[in-house]
């Protein structure tokens, strides 16, 4: 009996997709990725992940034969991805593990296995070029002091500055996502608190994107430009990964659910800065993504792309 199991952890959770005999199960936890120092916390992780494998199947008792991960803060914040490997092995019965940058599980996920670039924007925004062979282009994915224009903590950052503009009385002002920021917060003070503790601001910026959107829909002209302008950053971080590619163009993540509010500017703006790009819609999300490098796994498929991309078999990393 072959059962394989895909693995998505983003900034908002754990997805997994476990497959045996042609049944698919579904699990999801919604919490974000534990952290320490900075990094991601590998054994807080497996533990999580074994546990929602465990509520998704009705058979704990038969092992996974093959599983990915896909995994947010890979490549830049996993220090050592073979600890994964060596927390999850025997819990759940592995032959194989594939480790990859959720980059790469989303791109599988939304193009199969074809060349191309696809942008993941979730809280944060990561794009991959890639042939999966000798073409690998990241774009983006520094995190949202330093990078992830246009994804959901960096929507929702702007989307508190104008609530706060607001607040103040400064230009460039938002009424209508002060009102929703102070529903959503409280007091600006408790805000402030909030958004300075250790290990949260990310998470906490982007619960506020859905009020942008809220807002956006229900026509406040700051909050449809804050939502125009992250489709024209995603496309940037697109266009940038497409390099030495044909420009074919996809996507993944949550953020695209707002398809309404930004994907007419993000396709603009990408056929602006790559004319004759096509654009696929994505086949899948990047949980697919990685059950499919699963299946790829056990038929001897994947090979390794360091810091990419890891596959783990035995008692030492290929």
């Amino acid at each position: 009996m072959t059962a394989v199991a895909g693995v998505d952890v983003g900034g908002g959770g754990i997805r997994v997709r476990i497959e045996r005999d042609g049944t698919r199960r579904y699990g999801e936890e919604a919490a974000p990725v534990p952290r320490v120092n900075g990094r991601v916390d590998l054994d807080r992780l497996a533990a999580r992940i074994i546990a929602v494998v465990e509520r998704a199947t009705a058979e704990p008792e038969h092992p996974l034969t093959a599983m990915a991960v896909g995994l947010t803060g890979l490549p830049g914040l996993v220090d050592d991805p073979e600890r994964l490997w060596r927390a999850l092995r025997a819990p759940l019965g592995l032959d194989t593990l594939v480790v990859a940058g959720d980059l790469v599980t989303t791109h599988v996920g939304a193009l199969g296995f074809r060349p191309g670039a696809v942008v993941a924007a979730g809280t944060g925004v990561i794009a991959l070029g890639t042939d999966l062979a000798g073409v690998w282009n990241q774009s983006d994915g520094w995190g949202h002091l330093l990078g992830d224009h246009g994804g959901g903590a960096w929507v929702g950052a702007q989307g508190l500055h104008a609530a706060l503009r607001a607040h103040d009385g400064r230009v460039g002002g938002s009424a209508a996502l002060l009102e929703r920021m102070t529903a959503r917060f409280g007091d600006p003070f408790d805000l402030v608190a909030l958004m300075y503790e250790p290990g949260v601001a990310a998470h906490q910026l982007a619960s506020f994107a859905p009020a942008v959107g809220d807002a956006a829909r229900a026509g406040d002209p700051v909050a449809r430009q804050i939502w125009a302008e992250a489709g024209r950053q995603l496309a940037h971080t697109a266009v940038a990964a497409a390099k030495g590619l044909d420009p074919v163009f996809s996507w993944g993540g949550r953020l695209f659910e707002a398809s309404d509010l930004l994907m007419a500017e993000f396709q603009d703006a990408v056929r602006a800065l790559a004319p004759g790009a096509r654009f696929v819609p994505p086949h899948g999300t990047s949980a697919d993504g990685a059950l499919a490098l699963a299946r790829a796994a056990v038929a001897g498929e994947i090979r390794p792309r360091h810091p990419y991309l890891y596959v783990f078999s035995g008692p030492a990393v290929l």
